[in-house]
């Protein structure tokens, strides 16, 4: 039986406590991905109304050729979280690389994930490595000399804001090196109708991931925040580009966590994630500015989404 890692976590503390007592309450979208999260957001991806995996996987089925001869054979797969189920086979079939690497913060998850991955690619040299993908990462001693690809699908850039989304960019290619490629994907601006139906489904399951949030509190933090006194709610918010995902209280509420009082008047929101669309341009100045050089870009006939594949070219002394 695989051991749970979703224990109490200091740096869970220190972003819920610090997060919940700034002006604006808002705590990263990166503790939304405990195990049950986790798989709750794999039944989003599912969902009619969320387009950018099945958006995303079907251009990776049609592209895959192209991505494999511009990416190469032979290489290290660096994942930037759990390989999803249908995505990250794709990319192994083609590629064939020498080893996978997924690094992920929830160390049950992940396992279980590189697990399923090991058992359908036997010739694989599958390494998971669970850490914060955002901080220090050590790549394993396994892949030294191999040309790396980092692969971050899913258009989860588009979670962080623009000046941070430019310093993970930076982060990745000082992990994977220079002469590394990078395949992300970006979801692209459109009607405000079909981006805020993807992030509010009417089944509710993008209302219980954000939610879920409140019970991981509640659980590993020892907290006593009445549930049932928030709402999720979706918007989009159209001078920054960005869905945003609150937690809007349902009336005035004040619960307690590691002993520190907090209180909300209804209406009240804590913000909990965001997810930045970017267009052709915008993308690419992202990229460039983050020290990826862009290379290649597929898009789907309707341009909802693109996959970009770019390139850790060496720093030029001048243009």
């Amino acid at each position: 039986m695989l051991e749970t890692l979703d224990t109490i976590d200091p740096a869970f503390r220190a972003d819920v406590l610090n997060g919940l007592s700034e002006p604006i309450p808002a705590i990263p979208a990166r503790w939304l991905y405990d195990r049950r999260g986790s798989e709750l957001f794999d039944d989003i991806t599912r969902l009619p109304s969320y387009y950018p995996t099945r958006t995303e996987t079907g251009l990776l089925e049609a592209r895959m050729e192209e991505i494999a001869t511009l990416a190469g054979s032979s290489c290290a797969i660096v994942e930037f979280g759990s390989g999803s189920s249908t995505k990250t086979p794709l990319l192994l079939r083609a590629l064939s690389p020498r080893a996978y690497v997924p690094i992920d913060i929830s160390g049950e998850y992940l396992r279980e994930s590189a697990a399923r991955v090991d058992q359908e690619f036997p010739d694989i040299a599958v390494h998971p490595v669970e850490a914060d993908f955002t901080k220090d990462v050590e790549l394993p001693a396994a892949i030294d000399g191999l040309q790396r690809l980092g692969f971050f699908p899913g258009s989860t850039i588009g979670n962080f804001i623009p000046r941070s989304a430019t310093d993970l960019l930076r982060h990745f290619r000082d992990i994977l090196g220079t002469g590394a490629k990078l395949l992300i994907g970006m979801d692209r601006v459109k009607s405000v109708r079909r981006l805020v139906a993807a992030y509010d489904d009417p089944e509710g399951v993008t209302a219980a991931f954000n939610i879920n949030l409140l019970r991981r509190i509640n659980r590993e933090l020892g907290a006593d925040i009445p549930i049932d006194a928030f709402k999720h709610e979706a918007r989009w918010n159209d001078m920054l580009g960005r869905v945003e995902m609150h937690l809007v209280a349902q009336r005035d509420v004040e619960f307690q966590i590691d002993k520190r009082t907090f209180a909300f008047v209804e209406g009240a929101t804590i913000h909990t994630e965001n997810s930045h669309k970017y267009g052709q341009r915008g993308a690419r100045l992202l990229l460039l500015a983050g020290g990826w050089t862009p290379i290649a870009e597929w898009t789907d006939e309707e341009e909802d989404f693109a996959l970009i594949l770019a390139e850790a070219q060496p720093i030029r002394f001048a243009p």
